[in-house]
């Protein structure tokens, strides 16, 4: 960690899994574009807990405790290297310690700027460009985003980890700022790429960054068609019934199954496996034809060892 901490005004990006994998979705995206390597790995074991076994081939295994690792990109501009925070999953309680932690590992690095990001859901129709709305700590900050012209986050509230560190970072006279993505509230279950693109975009204009956004633009575009269609599907439905079942998906809709993988399946994702180890900026494509099967989860730990920094 003592390389680490010679870090140039660096600022932090902290993302959790969440609605439409916003936030998620673009932190892994920086990651792998800046071809970033792991820092470090946060722990605070004691404010998680083990609630689930893992079942695989019959055999019963004791789940393991969510992760939560940092990433980092050197600027070569000079001008402010990244860190990435990636958390597996918010802790259950004791969501302030955790914050309060999180800030202070963050201040002996040297952070200036804490940046988490977050979904917005609204009536907007699935096919419509996301906007990005923003809230921030201090008048500079609010004033960078009007200059932006976003949507400010005029009253509410900013749930779970995604706030709550942005105000522990305040209390410690540290800068901060949330961008939120809109997404279509009737698909909030769903992944939603384009909101994390906009984000993206307005957080690589701020940070004053060159990333290809291509791969995500593409993913947000076939998607854009996908739910287009069911979004339609669900107003015909709904015009030829008067009611719609109590906790049941509107039009009937429900996320596709969970398919084991197939022995093709399998040779894929280590080809891309072999192509991401010897280029980490295509290790988002490995990231998304994981996400496609529903194996992110069992692949993780492996995927994220392509980030080791290499000795």
């Amino acid at each position: 960690m003592q390389d680490e901490r010679r870090l140039n005004k660096p600022w932090l990006v902290a993302v959790w899994p969440g609605m439409g994998h916003v936030a998620i979705s673009v932190g892994y995206y920086l990651m792998a574009k800046l071809e970033m390597h792991l820092m470090a790995e946060f722990s605070a074991r004691e404010l998680f807990d083990v609630d689930y076994v893992e079942v695989k081939n019959g055999l019963i295994r004791t789940g393991r405790l969510p992760r939560s690792r940092l990433f980092v990109w050197t600027d070569p501009q000079g001008k402010h290297d990244i860190i990435v925070f990636i958390g597996e999953a918010q802790p259950p309680s004791g969501k302030y310690t955790f914050c309060r932690r999180l800030i202070d590992f963050a201040r002996e690095l040297g952070v200036e700027r804490v940046f988490t990001f977050a979904a917005m859901a609204t009536q907007m129709h699935p096919e419509h460009e996301s906007r990005v709305f923003g809230a921030a700590t201090d008048e500079v900050g609010l004033a960078e985003l009007k200059r932006l012209e976003l949507d400010l986050l005029e009253k509410g509230h900013i749930g779970g980890l995604n706030g709550i560190l942005l105000g522990s970072a305040a209390e410690m006279g540290m800068r901060g700022t949330c961008l939120l993505g809109e997404m279509p509230h009737i698909f909030a279950q769903l992944p939603f790429p384009k909101a994390s693109l906009a984000v993206l975009k307005v957080f690589t204009m701020i940070a004053d960054i060159d990333i290809d956004t291509g791969e995500l633009a593409e993913q947000a575009q076939a998607l854009d068609k996908q739910l287009g269609d069911i979004f339609s599907q669900m107003k015909n439905t709904l015009r030829q019934q008067s009611t719609v079942d109590e906790g049941q998906p509107l039009g009937g809709f429900e996320p596709p199954e969970k398919q084991g993988l197939s022995p093709n399946d399998e040779r894929r994702i280590e080809r891309l496996f072999l192509l991401a180890g010897d280029d980490r900026s295509k290790a988002y494509e490995l990231k998304r034809e994981l996400d496609r099967l529903g194996a992110f989860q069992e692949y993780e730990d492996r995927f994220l060892d392509l980030f080791k920094k290499l000795e």
